[in-house]
Order: C-alpha cells, then sequence, then structure tokens
C-alpha cells in the first residue's frame, strides 16, 4: 500500500460501525452465503464477498433515495 493512502474501511459517522456490520450479515443471508456466520470472512471466495458489498452500496442508495423523496413531499 503505498504511503498516505491509509484511509481504511471505516465508518463516517461515529457509532455506525456496528449497524453496519449488522447489516452486513443481514445481507449475506439474504443472498445465500455461509461461512461467514461466525465472523471469519477467510473461506468466502472474493467474488462472494463483493457480492455483500455490491448489495450493501445497492440498498445504502435506495434508502437514501426513499429518505429524498420524503423529504420533498
Amino acid at each position: 500500500m503505498a504511503q498516505g493512502s491509509n484511509t481504511g474501511n471505516r465508518a463516517l459517522v461515529r457509532g455506525a460501525e456496528k449497524a453496519l456490520d449488522q447489516f452486513k450479515y443481514e445481507l449475506a443471508h439474504e443472498l445465500g452465503i455461509s461461512g461467514a456466520d461466525d465472523g471469519y470472512w477467510g473461506d468466502v471466495p472474493a467474488r462472494q464477498c463483493g457480492a455483500v458489498g455490491g448489495h450493501m452500496v445497492r440498498k445504502m442508495i435506495e434508502m437514501a433515495e426513499q429518505q429524498l423523496a420524503g423529504r420533498s413531499h
């Protein structure tokens, strides 16, 4: 990793880590991905991990759009 680029995967909102972690496991279960139930993702293929991350982003965008749509009316 290049020096100075250690931004990490951390929540921008303090206290959101636990909720995001729970969200990740809920979506992994929804996608039928097993093996990460105990918190260890080392046996889960990278493609499946990426699917969980992509699904998280889609769901978060959907929630934000719904929230924004509710404000405009």
